[in-house]
């Protein structure tokens, strides 16, 4: 069990990724302490409910973490806060939806690093696990869209390719400090879009089908444990072949 022993905050917890993640760190040996906003807190079963896009509910929540786990090992930023807009088309985008979307996703990511941080640079160790996409490495593919009433958003890339090379700039800046930060970017993971989305996605993807977010979860625990001690500042492609064609 590679992480055995260690408390790991998972962010986004109730998600389909976020549940498997969460499932997988347990598996591993460790304590996953879950926020979601869509939870009531429950210290005994290690779930606290927080608005990760309020500053000072995050604070607070931080602080009563430390409180209660002296240590905090490792952080996976998973959530995924949006606006009721997410999914309109570019040229119908509002330019205050797209402000806040970045908002509530990038920037509480760096608030809670940066939170985090200042207790791992402390303890001279510690793991995170941002959550970006293959839309962050590559350019949008929009015939996967045809005959659907889906789009993939213009904040969706922004965010996630900010994510990736702001990873790469704490690593940079914490590696002195033996915190490591790496990136593990999914490729489309299937739930319940539509038959011809899936189709279109299978055609093209070299390995013929969409993920699991069974096939995402056992990275993120490795990039979290002693196993990759020697690894940060990468992002980790896992789309069954997307980004190689």
């Amino acid at each position: 069990m590679i992480l055995k022993g260690k408390n790991i905050i998972v962010t986004g917890s109730e998600g389909l990724l976020g549940k498997a993640i969460v499932a997988d760190i347990q598996r591993e040996g460790g304590i996953a302490i879950c926020l979601d906003i869509s939870h009531e807190t429950a210290p005994e079963s290690h779930h606290y409910k927080v608005d990760l896009t309020h500053q000072e509910e995050t604070e607070n929540t931080v602080h009563q973490l430390l409180k209660t786990y002296h240590q905090i090992d490792g952080l996976v930023n998973n959530a995924y806060p949006r606006t009721k807009d997410w999914g309109t088309k570019m040229e119908e985008v509002a330019l205050p939806s797209f402000r806040q979307n970045v908002d509530w996703q990038l920037n509480s990511i760096f608030h809670l690093i940066q939170l985090i941080s200042n207790h791992m640079t402390g303890l001279n160790q510690g793991a995170v696990v941002n959550i970006a996409s293959i839309y962050g490495i590559v350019g949008n593919d929009f015939t996967l869209y045809n005959n659907t009433n889906l789009t993939s958003p213009v904040a969706y890339s922004a965010i996630k390719g900010g994510l990736i090379n702001m990873n790469r700039y704490l690593a940079s800046y914490f590696g002195k400090n033996n915190l490591r930060f790496n990136c593990v970017s999914p490729g489309g993971i299937q739930d319940q879009q539509p038959e011809e989305f899936i189709k279109n996605y299978n055609a093209k993807v070299p390995m013929k089908r969409m993920g699991t977010p069974e096939d995402i979860a056992p990275t993120v625990s490795f990039l979290l444990s002693e196993k990759a001690k020697y690894i940060t500042g990468q992002n980790i492609a896992i789309d069954g072949g997307w980004t190689a064609i």
